[in-house]
């Protein structure tokens, strides 16, 4: 059970979530509504009430929702309402419990995992049955991404990450394979090896396994780079600082397996992991160097701080050699994709149509926003090279929409999905900084559609 949910409570306050337009009709107590009209409450965006009974407990909460438009609204009152138990009383029409829910989580959330004096979140009363056990299991599979891309790299380098998918494993009877170290050059992940073979912790290749043999492929791919110094190509300070968070891809697709998998989503799940450091030693790839991939292709480097893609191509060739009916995969790619949608939309890349709509369907029955771009093929161009088959980076212009159109490459599917996310978000509105899931809940909403029994 999530910390900040309960499946019962003696005497939970009531919390009513209110639109501008529907606060007027709000059936409330003469004492309560007279409160709220000598505090100006009007269900603005963000406004809060606190209304006491008779013994001074917390008995009644109003919170407004403004036009209702945000699914995670709810975060900016479970970040600031005390320690307690809580019960959503009534919501507006067409603003569902698992968006109250998915906020709730949202806001609740800490990550205390090396804090003195872990803090104690409210909790909200769920209901039982399908509804309650859907509201818990994405709720444990977005707290797991979190929790991943918030550890340091300290903790959560190569090996940690490998530790991450044993778990998994362990817990849902998966099986996994890991290729480590120099093993990989004999295994055919090049890429995996050439890109963390500089640090202290040896480069693996992981690739889990679930699920009925006969059951539709669903191949999961995660950039799982522990920590990106850039390499030869250093970053500077400010970049660096939040360097941890580039296993983000890697964060997002485990996080989804194990929603598949605690789901038991009819499907033979793939997933795909490689895991490595993008460190600075003698042995590092150089900028000029030419580098073969697992597909044969030959690729010049440009820039060793381009180094994400290059993991891909060993992943994204391993995962359609099975010919999956699906393929996705994640990861924190582009400064760009920030500087195209900014932090909180997911912006994908697919050349199926279909999927992009179930997509975009997905993410607005979820409250979880996604946005396609165009995978624009004849940017092919500014990745040529005179000495490879194609080279890493295409300069300034277009970077995300380059970065994929190089996966692409990679990639002999029609049902591909690439998401090129942040993983991280600053801090706002009653959201904690740190670790963020990014188009997850869609993604989810997305294959339970297209799955489902």
């Amino acid at each position: 059970m999530d910390p900040c949910f309960t499946p019962s409570a003696d005497t939970p306050a009531q919390i009513h979530l209110v639109r501008q337009d529907t606060f007027p009709e709000l059936d409330l107590s003469v004492s309560v509504r007279a409160f709220a009209e000598a505090s100006d409450f009007t269900g603005k965006a963000g406004q809060r009430l606190i209304a006491p009974d008779e013994t001074g407990r917390i008995a009644t909460v109003l919170f407004g929702l403004g036009e209702g438009k945000d699914a995670l609204a709810v975060a900016a009152l479970s970040a600031a309402l005390p320690a307690g138990d809580y019960e959503i009383a009534s919501t507006p029409e067409g603003y569902p419990l698992a968006w109250a829910a998915a906020g709730w989580a949202d806001g609740a959330y800490r990550f205390e995992t090396y804090l003195s004096e872990p803090s104690k979140p409210p909790r909200l009363v769920i209901p039982a049955g399908d509804e309650g056990a859907a509201i818990l299991c994405e709720a444990a599979g977005v707290r797991l991404a979190r929790d991943l891309v918030n550890t340091p790299a300290e903790d959560m380098g190569p090996a940690g990450i490998h530790a991450a998918m044993s778990d998994l494993a362990e817990t849902y009877g998966a099986t996994l394979e890991a290729t480590i170290g120099d093993a990989l050059l004999d295994a055919n992940f090049p890429m995996t090896h050439a890109v963390g073979r500089a640090a202290s912790e040896a480069p693996r290749f992981l690739e889990l396994s679930w699920g009925d043999e006969n059951a539709p492929e669903l191949a999961l791919v995660g950039k799982g780079v522990a920590f990106d110094s850039g390499g030869l190509n250093i970053k500077t300070g400010s970049y660096m600082r939040l360097m941890k968070k580039d296993m983000g891809g890697s964060a997002h697709a485990i996080a989804l397996a194990k929603l598949v998998m605690d789901a038991n989503l009819p499907v033979r799940l793939k997933l795909y992991v490689p895991a490595v450091e993008n460190a600075v030693a003698g042995n590092s790839f150089r900028p000029g160097d030419v580098l073969k991939t697992r597909k044969g292709k030959t690729v010049e480097i440009d820039n060793t701080d381009a180094e994400g893609r290059l993991v891909l191509s060993d992943a994204l060739t391993r995962a359609c050699e099975s010919e999956p009916d699906l393929l996705i995969d994640f990861a924190t790619l582009t400064g760009a994709a920030r500087v195209a949608v900014g932090p909180d939309l997911a912006p994908f890349y697919t050349d199926d149509d279909a999927i992009a709509d179930a997509l975009t369907g997905a993410a607005r029955d979820s409250g979880d926003p996604v946005w396609r771009m165009p995978l624009w093929r004849p940017y092919r161009s500014m990745l040529n090279s005179s000495i490879a088959d194609i080279a890493n980076s295409g300069g300034g212009f277009a970077g995300s929409i380059t970065a994929a159109v190089f996966l692409s490459e990679f990639v002999n599917m029609r049902a591909w999905v690439h998401f090129d996310i942040w993983a991280w978000r600053e801090a706002k509105y009653g959201r904690p900084q740190g670790g963020a899931a990014t188009g997850l809940r869609a993604v989810w909403a997305m294959l339970q559609a297209r799955y489902a029994a």
